[in-house]
């Protein structure tokens, strides 16, 4: 299974000028990359400018977020056909900051995945718990609700992203041990619900404060498949040694 590193710039940067030389500064640097896929999550507005002239280039674009419908009278909403003619690959789906600030819960996570794998789209759905909170009990909930009605072959092109909220944008990210009890986790509780061959199969990243020094680890010790990054994936030359260096 080859890596795959996100980029999440959230509600960054301010112009398009500055996304364009971002993106711009990432491609030149992760050219020569080999076995790992990029993508590149800006925001909305920003994608259509964000051009991949070279279909070589191991780097892709993708989307923060999408609406359960295609389209209709739900003002401010983006669909997943709208990204797919946009030749988006991938979509975030559940962020904690959507759940958080946007009150999104399971049930609506769910239509979005629904929509997401109709329009063609690879939906990156994020896990994750509060301080406090056990893994095991939120992590299974948001999984098996957030599923429902997704068949195998779609689960088959399920990318699932562990981002325990405590550790996003902290500056305390959580340790290889624990990101390894995560992914064991995730992946006994995706056979329940399917079966092992589609458990093993699956993608499972970590996000949280990683950083160029750290991000090894998460791959090496704690057996990811690759990372999902926020604030450093805006430095273009920390996110480019967070690539070489995995």
């Amino acid at each position: 299974m080859k890596l795959l590193i996100i980029a999440n710039w959230k509600c960054n940067p301010m112009t398009q000028k500055q996304a364009e030389r971002i993106f711009g500064t990432v491609k030149k640097g992760i050219r020569n990359i080999k076995n790992m896929e990029v993508v590149i999550c800006p925001p909305f507005l920003y994608l259509s400018g964000l051009k991949i002239e070279n279909s070589k280039l191991k780097i892709q674009l993708g989307a923060q977020d999408c609406f359960w419908e295609n389209n209709g009278p739900y003002t401010g909403e983006i669909s997943p056909e709208m990204l797919r003619n946009l030749r988006v690959a991938y979509v975030i789906i559940g962020h904690s900051e959507r759940r958080n600030y946007f009150g999104e819960t399971n049930e609506m996570i769910n239509k979005k995945l629904l929509a997401a794998f109709r329009a063609g789209l690879k939906p990156v759905l994020c896990v994750g718990e509060k301080e406090g909170e056990d893994m095991l009990l939120v992590v299974k909930e948001q999984i098996e609700e957030g599923l429902k009605g997704i068949n195998k072959a779609q689960a088959e092109e399920l990318v699932i992203a562990y981002e325990p909220i405590w550790a996003i944008g902290t500056g305390s990210p959580c340790s290889s041990d624990d990101a390894m009890r995560a992914t064991l986790f995730i992946r006994q509780t995706i056979t329940k619900i399917y079966n092992r061959k589609i458990a093993e199969e699956v993608p499972i990243l970590y996000g949280g404060s990683v950083n160029s020094k750290i991000a090894a680890d998460y791959i090496k010790e704690a057996k990811m498949n690759g990372l999902l990054i926020g604030g450093s994936s805006l430095a273009g030359e920390e996110f480019i040694k967070i690539v070489k260096n995995v």
